[in-house]
């Protein structure tokens, strides 16, 4: 068992994933990690028994580096984190000033949605952005069934472009996050995945933002889009990315951060204490920028 002290955090071990040979993301290898000695732990304030969360992978953008890793291979259910391969496939796929009629389907979308009706009618870019901002079920579901035909069509574009990038622990069932056997993925995926989606202006641009407004083209009816994401606009050099969170899942994060020439990217999976989690890693991360990590061997 892997345990936090009020001191520090004892040495844990990461096993690395076979490598895929026709990978085309520049992955990082994860290697056995040494724990951190009590002197630069970033966790001396949590008071818990175990790591608050699942799966951790704290990466280094400029030099590769993976700072901190904690099961970051286990295939885990990724919440809303999907739509970052939603958004992909649809910026890949389909026409953003393509005008998208909501189906009853979509309309009926479960859990975080903005209760669009079916009938009215919204660009793919609004619905996009809608999607990535507030995360609505809703919009990503309309989004899906226009680019792919059907959401089942779209499901295997998203599989067909994991299998193309090397994410060999990813599978998808579904457009926007629900749970099931047969939808999951792991934080190292996550990770390749989301360095590739953040190279994509649009993408880079819409996870930036707060705030937003979504307007049916048909009526006058408007509805108004704000983050889920608590760290933009509250910690300096936040530049999104995603949250999400299901009963199965938990609360999930993927944070983008520059600060002062640093740029870090943070996943966590079914984190017990998402906020409180990330800022403490991504304050760490941005201390100890050069933090080497030796495999054992």
């Amino acid at each position: 068992m892997i345990l936090f002290g009020s001191v520090g955090l004892s040495s844990f071990l990461l096993t690395p994933s076979p490598a895929c040979a026709d990978t085309k993301l520049s992955r990082p290898s994860v290697e056995h990690v040494p724990g951190f000695l009590s002197g630069s732990t970033p966790f001396r304030t949590f008071r818990r028994a175990r790591i608050p969360a699942e799966s951790i992978l704290l990466k280094d953008l400029s030099s590769g580096q993976i700072l901190y890793a904690f099961e970051a291979d286990r295939r885990l259910s990724p919440a809303s984190l999907t739509k970052i391969m939603s958004a992909l496939v649809m910026l890949e796929y389909g026409k953003l000033d393509d005008y998208v009629t909501v189906s009853r389907e979509a309309a009926a979308a479960k859990k975080m949605h903005l209760r669009l009706r079916a009938g009215h009618i919204f660009r793919l870019e609004d619905l996009l952005k809608a999607m990535l901002i507030t995360s609505a079920n809703d919009a990503c579901l309309a989004a899906a069934i226009h680019v792919g035909g059907s959401e089942e069509k779209f499901v295997e574009l998203m599989n067909g472009k994991a299998r193309a990038l090397g994410l060999t622990h990813t599978h998808f069932s579904n457009a926007c996050g629900f749970d099931s056997p047969t939808h999951y993925t792991t934080a190292q995926d996550l990770a390749a995945l989301t360095e590739l989606a953040l190279q994509h202006p649009l993408f880079r641009s819409y996870v930036k933002e707060e705030r937003g407004v979504l307007t049916a083209v048909n009526t006058n009816r408007s509805y108004l889009l704000r983050t889920t994401n608590r760290l933009l606009g509250r910690m300096p050099g936040v530049e999104g990315v995603k949250t999400g969170f299901t009963s199965k899942a938990g609360r999930c994060l993927i944070a983008k951060v520059s600060q002062d020439g640093k740029e870090l990217l943070l996943v966590l999976l079914h984190a017990s204490s998402r906020w409180n989690t990330a800022t403490h890693l991504i304050k760490y991360g941005l201390r100890n920028p050069r933090l080497a990590t030796t495999a054992l061997r």
